[in-house]
């Protein structure tokens, strides 16, 4: 079994950290101007202008069906959609207001789409919610707040009630979590307490639990969604923690218990969430897959986002990218599926990574960087049975604490007791070889 315990959760994990791969994705009316999903933000967006999206959206080519195929097809195992982001336009159809999909040229309930095409895939289904809502008269101005610099900020912030758009924010949750089945994930996002206003903005302050009511609030997801895992962005400890675009090096704990914690990190195939036309940033499949191996290899999961464009559909660099996976994964989510961190015995040479089985029979060296002919796993001999290229079942000889050179001189003896693998000159075609061995 694995070596390391995990914080208990008050949702079902189980499911969770066996599938490891899962499916973000970012879509609403920001997918119209194409530049970031924080676009009404960014640019300072007023109302009247950012209406032109409502009344102009129509995603013809909405076809959730093909997306779930797609992330099936790289792996994946669930995914997540934003139901309304910070802009505040609904993908679902609320009852609680007028500025969502249903009332647009678009006029269906895309979220309930969304939810019976990726469970006929057999995919876990999650939410993703803003506590943020930059289109509700209610929601007060902040450093955030698309109208944080007119000059009448102050005036326009009076008799805004915070009370009443909390009230909005919790019955929108409630609908989510009643009108489309089993949730599996809700991701709300996100709190800010430290962002305040400066001078005579200092009024401008952050939002936090407190503003959310979250403590009442994820009480009450979990009554009406037993088992549901909840992210943490609501400003209190939940299921798991989700550090953003951010490469980890080792597995998140608990502040105060120094627990390690169920984890999950969320990364963008370019620069934005959002669909956005002109960013040229994309990471490359080798990024890719090493950023994938890089989150098992530290016991978590990755949320891969995509950004559908305005009509619906993923671009042919969405495409290509989750190719690049599909190709991968195909051969080697053995070392993905049911895997985590290696136990602490066990040290992966320069260049590499180990997952682990969580029965812990099974060790996976993932080689970022192709040896030649031969690769020492230190402290290791011994401890193997049986060594293959998990991509097409092919032995890897293997030595334990002695280097065997096919000529005339005598083998040479290791330090500490390494085993010593020896390796086809050329490598494999696969964007990171896996050699699967079979522990003792």
């Amino acid at each position: 079994m694995s070596a390391y315990s995990v914080r208990p959760t008050p949702g079902d994990s189980s499911w969770f950290t066996r599938d490891r791969f899962g499916m973000f994705i970012h879509f609403g009316i920001y997918s119209m101007p194409a530049r970031h999903e924080w676009v009404k933000s960014n640019e300072k967006i007023t109302e009247e202008k950012y209406d032109k999206y409502f009344k102009y959206f129509d995603p013809d080519l909405y076809d959730p069906k093909d997306w779930a195929r797609q992330a099936k097809a790289a792996g994946m195992k669930y995914a997540v959609l934003t139901t309304k982001h910070h802009d505040g336009f609904c993908l679902f159809d609320s009852k609680y207001t007028d500025y969502k999909a249903t009332n647009t040229p678009c006029g269906r309930d895309l979220v309930r789409e969304y939810v019976e095409a990726f469970r006929a895939e057999g995919l876990h289904v999650g939410l993703y919610y803003s506590l943020i809502d930059w289109h509700h008269p209610d929601f007060t101005l902040d450093v955030y707040h698309p109208r944080r610099d007119d000059e009448n900020a102050f005036e326009l912030n009076k008799g805004r009630d915070m009370k009443k758009y909390t009230e909005y924010l919790h019955n929108q949750v409630t609908e989510l979590m009643t009108n489309y089945g089993k949730i599996d994930i809700l991701w709300l996002d996100f709190s800010y307490p430290w962002m305040n206003g400066k001078g005579d903005k200092a009024w401008m302050r952050g939002k936090d639990k407190d503003d959310w009511e979250a403590e009442k609030l994820l009480a009450h997801v979990r009554e009406l969604q037993p088992g549901i895992l909840i992210d943490d962005r609501a400003g209190v400890e939940a299921d798991m923690t989700t550090p953003e675009q951010v490469a980890i090096t080792d597995w998140p704990r608990h502040k105060v218990t120094g627990e390690r914690l169920l984890w999950e990190t969320c990364q963008t195939f370019s620069g934005s969430w959002g669909y956005a036309r002109d960013e040229m940033s994309w990471k490359s499949p080798e990024m890719l897959i090493r950023m994938l191996i890089n989150t098992v290899s530290y016991g978590g999961n990755l949320l891969m986002n995509v950004g559908p464009t305005a009509r619906g559909c993923l671009d042919s660099r969405t495409e290509a990218a989750l190719k690049a996976f599909a190709e991968w994964m195909k051969y080697n989510s053995r070392s993905i599926y049911g895997c985590t961190m290696a136990d602490p015995g066990f040290t992966a040479p320069p260049d590499c990574r180990f997952t682990q089985s969580q029965d812990g029979k099974r060790l996976y060296l993932h080689m970022f960087a192709y040896p030649f002919h031969t690769i020492l796993l230190p402290g290791m001999a011994g401890k193997v049975d049986y060594a293959q290229f998990l991509n097409d079942g092919s032995e890897v000889r293997f030595s334990d604490g002695v280097m065997q050179y096919i000529t005339d001189l005598e083998d040479e003896k290791l330090e500490g007791d390494p085993l010593v693998l020896y390796l086809p000159t050329v490598k494999p075609d696969h964007i990171v070889p896996v050699i699967e061995l079979f522990l003792k």
